[in-house]
């Protein structure tokens, strides 16, 4: 990331960018403060103040107080003398599930909580804090992020594939890109999917009012995203929730996420996009207990990884790796199973 010249009177320090947004047009006049707290994930209003009142926070190049009012178009930088952490990678020793091994990549399986690469509010514990204490010259990628070909969210669990050398990384991404790659995840939606398999089709990019928020950009608007595919296919009814298997044809952000809120389905659980409330139902309070069960055993979004296949960058083969539904999903399913059994 570049280097940004100190703009105050010492001139004497740089600094650096950690975060910039452009405001949209037909934005309603609001507090920066509020204002950042829907694009910086993890930053409490507090944070926000305090790197205001900092002078670290910068619309259109000139700093700012936290009451001042965020208009459209408006270029906003968040600036710290300090290189972002995410780009300070620190070696742990964090024990890493391998599923296969070779001298070319490897095969993980991510647990749910665990976090792909540093981020704001996350620079330690994840898997390449681990992966860079386990592995040694893992390449990078094209956005400096050593060993990864491709991610899953931090509370998605599931399959990822790590390359070891240049070439691994260069091939396995090549396959991504191309879409020849075999991903299926098995997700737990809202509501009864009434067609047995389908497939959704929109562009997905950021939301223009929550950037930690993407979403579906259709018709005139299809550029403000990125081409998205996804085939579903529905794999049990549970009543007032769908078991369903995701076949993804490209990898966009969010993108199981979005495109089952975009057909009315937010997955189960799912706090981002609104899926951790009571979505479908019934009005009994014995229901809403039932229903705050399930999130108890399953405190995030129910949403797995569980098939990953590719073609070998040395040997030519198609591999293909399975990981077993984890046990909270598993227990979440098993108990609509059983409510759906006797509703």
């Amino acid at each position: 990331m570049p280097n940004i010249p100190d703009i105050s009177d010492e001139g004497e320090n740089e600094l650096y960018e950690h975060h910039a947004f452009r405001v949209v047009a037909g934005q309603q006049p609001l507090r920066i403060d509020k204002y950042l707290m829907n694009f910086i994930e993890n930053a409490t209003r507090n944070k926000i103040q305090a790197a205001a009142k900092d002078g670290s926070i910068f619309v259109n190049d000139v700093p700012v107080k936290s009451n001042y009012k965020v208009k459209p178009n408006d270029y906003i930088t968040v600036k710290f003398e300090h290189p972002p952490h995410e780009n300070l990678l620190i070696a742990e020793d964090i024990p890493i599930d391998v599923v296969y091994e070779d001298d070319d990549l490897l095969v993980v399986n991510k647990p749910a909580g665990m976090v792909v690469h540093p981020g704001h509010g996350n620079y330690s514990g994840t898997l390449i804090n681990g992966l860079i204490f386990h592995f040694e010259n893992l390449p990078n990628n094209s956005s400096e992020r050593p060993g990864l070909v491709h991610r899953i969210d931090k509370d998605t669990s599931g399959l990822l594939v790590v390359a070891k050398t240049e070439q691994a990384m260069a091939h396995l991404s090549n396959q991504f890109a191309k879409k020849t790659s075999e991903r299926e995840y098995v997700a737990l939606v809202w509501g009864n999917i009434e067609e047995d398999e389908g497939t959704i089709e929109g562009n997905i990019g950021r939301h223009p009012k929550n950037r930690l928020q993407n979403t579906v950009f259709l018709e005139d608007e299809e550029e403000q995203g990125k081409p998205a595919v996804t085939h579903f296919k529905v794999l049990e009814r549970l009543g007032y929730v769908t078991l369903v298997s995701c076949k993804l044809e490209t990898g966009r952000t969010h993108q199981i996420r979005v495109h089952m809120k975009h057909i009315g389905h937010t997955l189960f659980n799912d706090e981002r996009y609104g899926g951790e409330r009571i979505l479908k139902g019934t009005t009994f309070t014995k229901y809403k207990q039932f229903v705050e069960n399930c999130f108890k055993i399953l405190p995030r979004q129910a949403l797995h990884a569980k098939t990953l296949g590719f073609v070998h960058p040395t040997t030519g083969e198609f591999m293909k790796f399975e990981s077993e539904i984890p046990e909270d999903i598993a227990q979440c399913v098993e108990k609509w199973r059983q409510y759906a059994k006797h509703a």
